[in-house]
């Protein structure tokens, strides 16, 4: 049995660019071409694919949008969502929501293909630079985290003030703390955000959210 194939997309080139690149795979059959929200969710309703390729702006409907409802209704119809978006916080978005991968529209024919087997059979597929970014995303907040649970109350009290301008004399007025301790204070701040000055400890902060 074929893989059926469904393409959700309002630009024909896209659509065409994909048969065209399926036009060999045996394996695979396209069932429905849909360009816009409205004609994919009731075609759906009709005639369920294995994989349903979403892009994530359709004319009338957002791919979120079409996402929740598809999985909703038709949990088994895995969606791989095609896009030229490669902003984090929209795969993340589509991921959460139950789409089995994200691939870029800027993606070779192998990887194409690849992708709608691997979905089809259960697996999940990200573009190769989507799975580096997410990577090293995962990182940087795993760093963030360190840092943060690693601030002490009064440090954070400390760093807020520094981030709002105050020299080392008002903030131990306003913490009613000596200037050796404030000065203290500051030095573990930038040894724990492993920065070397005042720029530096508010460019964490802010990047951080630790404050």
């Amino acid at each position: 049995m074929p893989i059926k194939l469904a393409i959700a997309d309002d630009h024909p080139i896209v659509a065409n660019g994909i048969c065209s690149i399926l036009r060999d795979a045996v394996h695979v059959e396209v069932t429905d071409i849909y360009t816009n929200g409205n004609t994919l969710l009731k075609g759906i309703k009709e005639r369920q694919p294995d994989v349903l390729l979403l892009d994530m702006h359709l004319p009338d409907m957002s791919g979120p949008e079409l996402a929740a409802s598809i999985l909703k209704n038709y949990p088994q119809v895995r969606i791989l969502v095609l896009s030229s978006s490669d902003v984090l916080f929209l795969v993340k978005k589509m991921l959460k929501l139950g789409c089995m991968g994200y691939l870029l529209k800027e993606s070779d024919d192998v990887t194409i293909l690849q992708a709608i087997e691997t979905v089809q059979k259960g697996g999940q597929y990200l573009s190769p630079a989507l799975n580096q970014q997410l990577i090293e995303d995962m990182f940087r907040n795993k760093k963030s985290e360190k840092k943060n649970t690693a601030l002490t109350r009064r440090e954070k009290e400390v760093l807020q003030l520094i981030i709002d301008e105050h020299t080392n004399q008002e903030i131990a007025d306003k913490l009613f703390l000596s200037l050796h301790t404030v000065e203290n204070h500051r030095i573990s701040l930038l040894h724990k955000l492993e920065v070397k000055n005042t720029a530096g400890l508010v460019k964490v902060a802010l990047q951080t959210g630790l404050v």
